[in-house]
């Protein structure tokens, strides 16, 4: 699996009441209205050449991404999952060999107690708010994403190579023999 860079749809879920969860947690406060016009499962919305990014709300034991849904991307052109919440069927998401990264596993469904609430609208991801139209690349090497804004990818694109070039030379000093605080001072300043 390769590393992916692609712009962000995002996906926003919310709590539902079942049998198995009874007594869901309050919506967020900030959540925005619904802004879907129908009840196609979220998948159905997925955008090509695009990093699908879903929100789950925090606390939840269900699983918002499994097997079915990640096909279901796939087909459509997705370039890669984010779920700040939790996968299942871990066979079958590996099957599609997309690059995914998500907070947890879990053996519930999604129906038990979310709903897919709202499509591209900014959505909360741990401490970092993505927007649709981010940038965000998946890493599986290193288990990691990581999402700009639109607005910096120009500021981003200029700095980038200073700070490579950098660590590069800070590699070179340490592996041979340099300690890494005089590395650091020496390129990073």
């Amino acid at each position: 699996m390769k590393k992916v860079l692609a712009p962000a749809s995002t996906l926003m879920m919310i709590p539902k009441a079942s049998k198995s969860f009874p007594n869901p947690a309050e919506a967020h406060q900030d959540t925005p209205e619904s802004n879907l016009p129908d009840t196609r499962p979220w998948s159905d919305w997925t955008e090509k050449d695009n990093i699908t990014v879903v929100s789950q709300p925090p606390g939840q034991a269900c699983a918002v991404v499994g097997g079915i849904m990640a096909a279901r991307v796939k087909h459509l052109g997705a370039q890669g999952l984010v779920v700040d919440g939790r996968v299942r069927d871990i066979v079958a998401l590996n099957e599609t060999q997309l690059p995914i990264w998500s907070k947890g596993t879990s053996i519930v469904g999604a129906g038990a107690e979310t709903k897919f609430h709202a499509r591209n609208v900014p959505v909360r991801v741990g401490e970092t708010i993505v927007e649709a139209g981010d940038i965000v690349m998946i890493d599986p090497f290193e288990n990691g994403v990581v999402a700009v804004p639109r607005g910096k990818v120009d500021e981003l694109l200029a700095i980038l190579p200073k700070l490579v070039d950098a660590d590069e030379k800070v590699i070179a000093d340490v592996e041979a023999g340099s300690s890494v605080q005089e590395a650091f001072k020496k390129y990073r300043g």
